[in-house]
């Protein structure tokens, strides 16, 4: 049988240790600390706490040091004597083998025998290699006798032994204490110890305050959301139950009640779709600075543009005015998405509408409708990106074309509101579902008004245009006018109510009074889009076009200073029993005393420049002979030049 020693059992008590106990960790030291600097050797702690540290060493220096150490301890001609020491041979020193020659005469043997002699170098040399070693093995085998002896004493072998024991003297025990360690390094491994446990202190501590500062988040945070859904309801903005998250028991006897709630913003009356999208919720992490989230949300904006071509050619632009609002409040944030949700749907409404126009043409894109409303006017909707809008600066260029727009977007979304109160109350009313509105009979009840409005401000411009040239031609020739033009007839609140759906067949309308002469009038009536009527002493005429209404316009003004002119004649002639009457059929005035007899003709050029001509009938040839002619260039009125003529002749005859 084989024995067991107890170097065995320690040997296999150590194979059976677990893994980590095995574990083995190096004890080098560290020589540079985390910014990469060199760590400094320390040497000695004074007691008053002074730390004392290894003075930095030059290379340089160093490397001299040690140069003149080699020449002081081995001799100035150290390397003379390696060179020799390598001509002799020196086992130490590998030879280079030399074939050449063979045979070494005996001097040179003689010589190289004396030479192989050591001096003192070479043995201090030699000791200095050896010492190590001997020491080395001097502890091993004071270890090795140490241990023989501490078994011998422990475990006295049962069994006698045929090998006669040694003597008590032989093998004798020594106990070996630890040294005590250098107070320097004591130092530095218990501050390495220290500072080992502290920043574990600290990475645990940040960790427990970052969990903290969570917790305390998440429930002002919670606290929060609560408070912003009380002030949302306050403000009474709509709350739905939301659907439940996908996943969740929907089978019979599951819980389907919604744990949360969407904040919806659409109107009453819009589409379905529409509706589905103008929802947002609460913001259950953190944000910037948006207290909701709206999934849905497209932040397009419309805008409403006009485009006008004068009969130059040139072009004059325009848009409303878009007002971008802060959403850094809650309420803020839902006008501003209820907004964009209202001009999503008015657009969607425009470009279903476009296509059933009856007065206009129309051309509609993905987010641009371009419709020809009037003689050289185009209006324009188009949803541009309200982030650009808010950079964008407004055109200020033509200010009344500017609040025409502005005038269109927001007569827009008073319809759409009337136009689903309209709807509202059919649905809810029975009676009348057999008898629709007249709004519902209209193929485009958002957009024929605005371009009804559109052509019938066209149109009124064109008769003031009319009206304005015969007012200034009548003052050039000295003929006192004026003008009353008032193109829309109605008051504010009436206007308003013209834009309800169930009023949309209700036309606006307006008048011009024209004065001539302070004696005379013309009345004109017109009515949108482009109905004009005159009202005449005589009858009421209907005008269908500009040339008729310059036509008109003509013939009354030319009725009107030929009346005047016999006013005048009669009043200057009276002396001389002048008869002066108007010839309606020929269009003169005729004047006639004893032997002379004048006429009278008033003619309109361009722009009613009122030119007037005079002529005298000679009786014996029965012919018209022109006397004397008016140009608007002359620095007297029409009835001073009359009146002169008229003196003039009546002191010739």
């Amino acid at each position: 049988m084989s024995s067991t020693t107890p170097i065995d059992l320690d040997v296999a008590v150590v194979m059976e240790q677990p893994s980590w106990k095995k574990t083995k960790l190096s004890l080098e030291r560290p020589y540079k600390d985390d910014k990469g600097e060199r760590i400094p050797v320390l040497l000695d702690i004074a007691p008053d706490g002074v730390q004392a540290f290894e003075p930095p060493q030059d290379p340089t220096k160093l490397l001299g040091e040690n140069l003149r150490r080699i020449f002081i301890e081995r001799g100035v001609d150290f390397f003379e004597r390696q060179d020799a020491l390598r001509a002799t041979g020196d086992l130490s020193i590998p030879q280079a083998l030399d074939t050449k020659d063979d045979k070494v005469e005996p001097d040179q043997q003689e010589e190289g025998v004396s030479k192989a002699h050591m001096n003192p170098e070479e043995l201090f040399k030699m000791r200095m290699e050896i010492m190590p070693q001997l020491f080395t093995a001097l502890g091993e085998m004071t270890h090795a006798r140490e241990l023989l002896s501490l078994l011998l004493a422990s475990a006295a072998p049962t069994d006698p032994s045929p090998v006669p024991s040694l003597p008590s003297s032989t093998l004798t025990a020594s106990v070996v204490t630890k040294p005590s360690p250098i107070p320097s390094v004591d130092a530095f491994n218990a501050q390495l110890t220290i500072g080992g446990k502290d920043e574990a202190l600290r990475k645990a501590s940040s960790i427990f305050k970052s969990a903290a500062n969570n917790l305390e988040r998440s429930r002002l945070r919670g606290q929060r959301y609560w408070v912003d859904a009380l002030k949302t309801r306050r403000a009474n903005w709509g709350l739905v139950p939301a659907p439940l998250p996908f996943g969740a028991p929907t089978g019979k006897g599951a819980d389907k009640t919604s744990k949360d709630f969407f904040v919806s913003f659409g109107l009453e009356e819009s589409p379905a779709h529409f509706r589905r999208r103008a929802v947002g919720h609460m913001a259950t992490y953190e944000t910037s600075s948006h207290i909701l989230v709206f999934p849905h949300r497209q932040r397009v904006r419309l805008q409403v543009s006009l485009i006008l071509t004068d009969s130059s050619g040139l072009f004059r632009t325009a848009s409303n005015s878009i007002t971008s609002l802060s959403d850094a409040s809650l309420e803020d944030s839902l006008k501003i998405a209820q907004r964009e949700m209202v001009e999503e749907e008015l657009f969607s409404v425009l470009i279903k509408e476009a296509s059933t126009l009856p007065t206009a043409s129309a051309r509609v894109a993905e987010r641009l409708i371009v419709i020809d409303a009037a003689q050289g006017m185009e209006l324009k909707f188009e949803l541009v990106d309200g982030d650009a809008v808010k950079t964008q600066e407004s055109n200020k260029s033509d200010e009344r074309l500017s609040a025409t727009c502005n005038l269109i977007y927001f007569a827009l979304q008073g319809l759409l509101l009337s136009l689903h109160g309209s709807q509202k109350s059919q649905r809810l009313s029975s009676a009348n579902t057999q008898h629709l509105p007249s709004a519902f009979l209209n193929k485009a009840p958002l957009l024929q008004p605005i371009i009804d409005l559109l052509q019938y401000q066209v149109f009124c411009d064109r008769i003031k245009v009319e009206l304005d040239k015969m007012v200034s031609a009548l003052l050039k020739a000295g003929i006192p006018s004026s003008l009353r033009f008032d193109a829309v007839g109605e008051s504010g609140h009436q206007l308003v109510e013209h834009f309800v759906a169930n009023e949309t067949a209700t036309r606006i309308g307006g008048e011009a009074l024209l004065r001539i002469d302070v004696r005379q009038t013309l009345r004109l009536t017109f009515l949108s889009p482009s109905s004009l009527t005159a009202h005449l002493p005589q009858a009421t005429l209907p005008i269908a076009s500009i040339p008729q209404l310059v036509q008109l316009l003509s013939d009354e003004v030319e009725r009107c200073l030929l009346n005047r002119l016999c006013e005048v004649g009669s009043q200057v002639c009276e002396r001389v029993g002048a008869t002066w009457f108007v010839d309606f059929v020929s269009g003169k005035a005729v004047g006639r005393w004893e032997g002379n007899i004048l006429n009278f003709r008033v003619i309109f050029n361009k722009d009613f420049a009122i030119h007037s001509s005079a002529y005298r009938l000679n009786r014996a040839s029965r012919q018209l002979s022109l006397l004397e002619t008016y140009a608007p260039g002359t620095s007297i009125s029409l009835v001073a030049w009359l009146q002169e003529l008229l003196e003039k002749t009546i002191l010739e005859s």
